[in-house]
């Protein structure tokens, strides 16, 4: 099957589409064949070698956490899913053919390809997060980055359960904010003021989906440091901030409640998608740091 693939750290140079052996389900897991799979933002840590510690790659290594598709293969003790069934979720090494998934649930059948493909990151990241913060109706909350994938997610999210959200974006991202109802604000210098001159407030919670910001700022909009939850600044802990990884939560509940609110239009994810031969210009766009939703892979 053809897969992404790399052979050394860096820049989208170094995506490779190679035949590479198909994958095969373990025991509670199940394969797909692949209809679209999305790029995130730790894909591009990967690529640039950022969790290795300034050792070399030592063997060729591909990419992918979440994808759509078609099942084909069942793992032992999997029951609830059928071959040819239409399923959304998350697992490793997806940007390829043929991927395993190991946390999963059907598709809508109104739900178009590339968007089940771009859901199970973001949505499951999005609600872990929201989940920690103890978001629901009434809450207050403020989502810095939220025109990102996972933002955008978060912010509609959030509006769905009942919460008011102010969100940060560049310029050029504000009407969208509006259009998934937060209250926008301008991310960079002077930002606190701003947020401060919505007159929303005060806020239960912080989300930070990008790490940009200093944590010091965003601990001084709530009343403990522990309100603030980030899922990209590694040294939030040290200001009494929380950190959330992949390793944690409830991933099919999560990926559950997004299909719902995918399937009754509450969650909407904008898309722009490549064809897999094409892998590096949507890699140069998730690196630029300014999408708009989701980067999407179509086999």
């Amino acid at each position: 099957m053809r897969a992404i693939r790399i052979h050394a750290y860096g820049g989208p140079e170094q995506l490779r589409v190679e035949d590479v052996p198909e994958p095969h389900a373990g025991p509670g897991e199940i394969r797909i064949r692949v209809s679209a799979a999305s790029i995130n933002p730790f894909d591009g840590k990967v690529l640039g070698g950022a969790l290795a510690g300034g050792a070399p790659l030592a063997e060729p290594i591909g990419f992918g956490f979440d994808a759509s598709g078609v099942v084909d293969e069942l793992g032992d003790g999997v029951d609830g899913v059928q071959l040819g069934d239409d399923v959304f979720g998350l697992g490793s090494q997806t940007q390829a053919e043929h991927a395993v998934l190991t946390a999963w649930v059907a598709k809508p059948a109104s739900l178009d390809w590339a968007v089940a493909g771009a859901a199970g990151v973001a949505s499951e990241t999005a609600i872990r997060t929201l989940d920690l913060l103890g978001v629901g109706a009434g809450s207050t909350v403020l989502i810095d980055g939220g025109s990102g994938g996972v933002g955008a997610a978060a912010v509609q999210i959030a509006v769905a359960r009942g919460a008011t959200v102010v969100a940060t974006a560049g310029p050029s991202n504000q009407d969208y904010l509006r259009e998934i109802r937060a209250t926008p604000v301008v991310y960079g210098e002077g930002w606190a003021e701003r947020v401060a001159a919505t007159g929303v407030g005060p806020f239960d919670g912080v989300f930070d989906a990008v790490g940009k910001t200093p944590i010091a700022e965003l601990t001084a909009l709530v009343d403990d440091p522990a309100k603030v939850v980030s899922i990209a600044n590694f040294s939030a802990t040290e200001a009494g901030a929380r950190l959330t990884t992949g390793g944690d939560g409830d991933k099919v509940g999560a990926l559950t409640e997004a299909a719902r609110l995918l399937e009754s239009s509450q969650l909407v994810i904008k898309t722009q998608t490549f064809p897999l031969d094409r892998a590096a210009e949507g890699y140069e766009a998730i690196l630029s740091g300014h999408t708009r939703g989701k980067i999407v892979l179509l086999p």
